[in-house]
């Protein structure tokens, strides 16, 4: 079946959110700890991505993408400026999560391609990303599509609340686009 990627709207928010939830689930079990997988609520997620989405998509060079399979949303993607003030003339992919049910059937392409192309499109030369450490298929991934490590690295812990412990560590790639 045809993977269609296109503009996401703030309709897509609950799809989205089942996307992010499935997919952390999945691919973070051995990397982030159960106990904060078990607390993700895709409704939860949803009211949050939908009360924010106006903000979000204030700036014109930020883009929602969601991939489509019939009538199922399977894969999400972000991208649009660079959060790091260092880096302001770059891009950045925020997140591209495909449900694991269709991993390795290309979804994942046609979505970076997709928001690479956004990117470009918004006039951005150069991009970046974070990768957690230890998301081996996910690094292997971005590898294929010319993304590299840079050396830069990110400790956060808005997710787990402040929790050292807990904090995600992650590593950053880059892409002359």
């Amino acid at each position: 079946m045809t993977t269609l990627v296109r503009a996401a709207t703030r309709d897509d928010a609950a799809a989205i959110a089942q996307v992010r939830v499935e997919t952390w689930r999945a691919a973070y079990a051995d990397l982030i700890d159960q106990a904060v997988l078990d607390r993700l609520d895709p409704a939860r997620e949803a009211e949050r991505r939908r009360a924010n989405w106006d903000a979000y998509h204030s700036d014109p060079r930020s883009v929602d993408l969601v991939a489509v399979r019939g009538e199922n949303v399977i894969g999400w993607a972000t991208a649009g400026p660079a959060e790091d003030p260092a880096l302001a003339d770059h891009g950045q992919l925020f997140a591209l999560y495909v449900v694991p049910r269709a991993w390795s059937t290309g979804a994942g392409h046609a979505l970076i391609d997709a928001a690479e192309g956004r990117l470009r499109g918004a006039g951005f030369t150069r991009a970046l990303l974070w990768v957690l450490d230890g998301n081996d298929r996910a690094a292997s991934f971005y590898e294929s599509h010319g993304w590299h490590e840079d050396g830069g690295t990110l400790i956060d812990d808005r997710l787990v609340g402040g929790s050292a412990a807990d904090a995600l560590h992650e590593r950053r790639r880059v892409k002359t686009l």
